[in-house]
């Protein structure tokens, strides 16, 4: 991407909006350790839902998304059915259920499910596992963006855009880059939309509603040019595409920071109906993505442009490249841009929060400072927050694979720990400490095979690729941990009367 030329205007768009969140940020500071990055106000089921968008809207959704769809064709549907998919899996499973416990992170829901430190201790050490693969998938996409922005290399581009990031995060103000998630969606939701009106407008479709329009373009590649972009597992097996697909809806249910959302609502039905409205801002973004793949393709085939199979770095930024293909003006790109890097600063804001609030929480007080003061604790995470992106920054240095690719390894890690451990403990009271213990270990396990034996083994990285894992492994997770479960003492009396009544609303007996 570097090619030592400033975009002027698209970089003033991106400082003028970073600007806007930077003053909405310094509006709501806090030093207390109960708003960093795990609490929060109520702003309104439609707030809620918002903010549950934002918190989900990356890079890998801006940019790596549309990306797939530019190289993959139809097997990129898997990543927005996945993930789409498992918002149903938490709305009908979990979102009511997890507000009842009244927990504020994994860990403490974990810890307090199970009676266990250890299972406590262990789910923050997952969840830390998880924000630091999900954040280099982030930086990469941040880093891509400067690249273009600045026109520089990608590794200095790694550097700047970690600096960006945490000068964004200590200007904004901690509880500032959590509250002010409702703007942040309404930022990248015009900025990805109003540019793909302009595109479909520009070729004659129906643009009023571009999500739809954009079929034509689909039609006119095939019969023109030969390229069939809606085959069905053209480049992948029908299990490749379940695997994938099943992967991303536990690993969505399973997320830390998107389990978050549901800690802190005031009550039952706000978290339902949260999901709900988060549900559809999200499909806004998922709806429209597709098109900004299938453009690109009919632009480049117009142009008679050889049709690009292998750069992961071209596809990453195809979002970019159909606008300017498609001859948009230069601040209809910079909107893009700014769009894309709002989505992957606000996502890596909450990953690094959420990483940062399970060591300070729940590994800082118990482990190495017992009795740590609230004032301590914001320090710890502060200090933590800052180890936490140096540390993504040196692995974002090598370029892993496609934005989308790198955030389904975060999400297969998820779908086979904290998935199986949420679910069981909400609907299986027997389900205890051992089984949970064993359960996400081996969950982390099958997460890893495929990167540590997969060359000497190939049959466990064809039954547990590196971003599918959990369509295996997260049943085999569960069979575990019910294993366990059975062949060791049952948790408490009260942890069982809690999840009956309490969670279920069964007055009798476990």
């Amino acid at each position: 991407m570097a090619n030592g030329i400033i975009q002027l205007v698209p970089l003033a768009i991106v400082a003028g909006v970073f600007a806007l969140f930077i003053l909405s940020g310094l509006r709501n500071r806090s030093k207390q350790a109960s708003e960093y990055g795990f609490s929060g106000s109520y702003t309104g089921r439609i707030g809620i839902g918002a903010g549950i968008a934002s918190n989900w809207m990356s890079a890998a959704s801006f940019l790596g998304l549309a990306g797939v769809f530019y190289l993959k064709g139809y097997f990129a549907m898997a990543y927005v059915v996945g993930w789409t998919g498992g918002y149903v899996l938490l709305l009908v499973l979990m979102a009511t259920q997890i507000r009842r416990f009244g927990k504020y992170t994994a860990p403490d829901f974990v810890g307090f499910r199970y009676e266990s430190d250890t299972a406590r201790t262990l789910a923050a050490l997952i969840s830390i596992i998880i924000t630091i693969i999900y954040c280099v998938a982030q930086f990469r996409g941040i880093a891509l963006l400067v690249s273009w922005l600045f026109g520089i290399a990608y590794i200095p581009a790694v550097v700047v855009g970690t600096s960006l990031l945490v000068s964004f995060v200590v200007l904004s103000g901690v509880l500032g880059a959590a509250r002010n998630q409702k703007l942040q969606y309404f930022v990248m939701i015009i900025t990805f939309i109003l540019p793909l009106m302009l595109l479909t407008r520009k070729l004659g479709y129906f643009w009023i509603l571009p999500q739809f329009g954009y079929g034509a373009a689909i039609t006119e590649l095939h019969q023109q040019f030969g390229f069939n972009w809606s085959e069905p597992f053209a480049c992948t097996s029908l299990f490749e595409w379940f695997a994938l697909c099943f992967t991303l809806m536990f690993g969505t249910a399973g997320l830390p920071h998107v389990l978050s959302r549901f800690y802190v609502v005031p009550g039952i039905r706000d978290a339902r109906w949260g999901v709900v409205w988060g549900l559809f801002f999200i499909a806004l973004i998922y709806w429209s993505a597709p098109a900004y793949g299938v453009l690109a393709r009919l632009f480049e085939a117009r142009g008679g442009l050889t049709l690009n199979t292998g750069s992961a770095d071209a596809a990453d930024m195809i979002v970019l490249s159909a606008a300017s293909l498609g001859g948009l003006p230069i601040w209809a790109v910079g909107l893009l841009a700014a769009g894309g890097m709002s989505a992957a600063f606000t996502i890596t804001a909450g990953l690094l929060m959420t990483g940062s609030a399970s060591f300070s929480y729940d590994i800082y007080p118990r482990l190495i400072r017992p009795g740590a003061s609230e004032a301590d604790k914001v320090y710890a995470a502060k200090g933590f927050f800052l180890i936490l992106a140096v540390a993504v920054m040196v692995l974002s240095l090598r370029p892993w694979g496609m934005i989308a690719e790198i955030a389904a390894f975060a999400f297969a890690v998820a779908g086979n720990t904290i998935f199986p451990a949420f679910l069981l403990g909400i609907w299986w009271p027997r389900a205890n400490a051992f089984g949970a213990i064993c359960g996400m270990l081996t969950g982390l396990v099958i997460s890893f095979a495929p990167l540590l034996v997969g060359d000497s083994l190939p049959f466990i990285a064809h039954f547990f690729p590196l971003t599918s894992s959990a369509f295996i492994g997260a049943p085999l997770v569960m069979f575990v941990m019910i294993a366990v479960s059975l062949l060791t003492a049952p948790p408490s009396d009260a942890i069982r009367l809690f999840v009956s009544r309490n969670v279920h609303d069964c007055p009798e007996n476990p």
